[in-house]
C-alpha cells in the first residue's frame, strides 16, 4: 500500500511529460533535482553533461511505465466485480510484465551510468535517489499537515 501511495505521489510529483514554462512549480522541483543530484554526486561539468540527458530518458521510460502499473490498479479497483478470471489474469500477467521491463529498464540505466561514473559515484547516485525520495515524500506529507482538513471528524 505505501509503495502504491508512493508511486501515484512520485508520478504526480516527477511526472517530466507536458512540462512547460506555464508550470513553476515543475521547473523549480526540476531545478532541485538537478541542483541535490549534481552536489550529492559531485559532478563535474563533464560529468553532468553526460549524466542528465541519461537519467532524463531513464526517468522518462520509468514514468511511463509506473502511470501504465497505475492505470491497471485503478481497472482492477474501479471493475473487480465485472472482470472476468480471464482478464483478471491478463491485467496479472501485463503488471508482472511491466515489472520485468522496469527491472530491464533500471539494468539498462546501470550499464550506462558504468560508462558515464565511476563506481563510487554511481552507488552515490543509488543512496541520493533513496534520500530524494524521502525528501520529496516528507515534502508532500509537511504540505498535506500544512492543509485544513475540510472533512468534519
Amino acid at each position: 500500500m505505501k509503495r502504491g501511495a508512493f508511486i501515484l505521489a512520485a508520478l504526480m510529483i516527477l511526472s517530466t511529460a507536458g512540462v512547460t514554462a506555464q508550470n513553476p512549480n515543475r521547473e523549480r522541483l526540476n531545478s532541485y533535482r538537478i541542483a541535490f543530484f549534481t552536489q550529492k554526486l559531485d559532478l563535474s561539468s563533464k560529468e553532468a553533461e553526460k549524466f542528465w540527458p541519461v537519467y532524463n530518458d531513464y526517468q522518462e521510460k520509468k514514468i511511463k511505465i509506473q502511470s501504465e502499473r497505475v492505470q491497471i490498479n485503478r481497472s482492477v479497483v474501479q471493475n473487480t466485480a465485472t472482470l472476468s478470471d480471464k482478464e483478471l489474469t491478463e491485467l496479472g500477467d501485463k503488471y508482472v510484465g511491466l515489472e520485468v521491463r522496469e527491472a530491464a529498464l533500471s539494468q539498462e540505466f546501470y550499464n550506462n551510468m558504468k560508462q558515464i561514473l565511476p563506481p563510487a559515484k554511481i552507488l552515490r547516485y543509488f543512496q541520493a535517489e533513496n534520500q530524494y525520495k524521502l525528501l520529496l515524500l516528507k515534502e508532500l506529507q509537511d504540505r498535506r499537515q500544512e492543509r485544513p482538513n475540510p472533512l468534519p471528524k
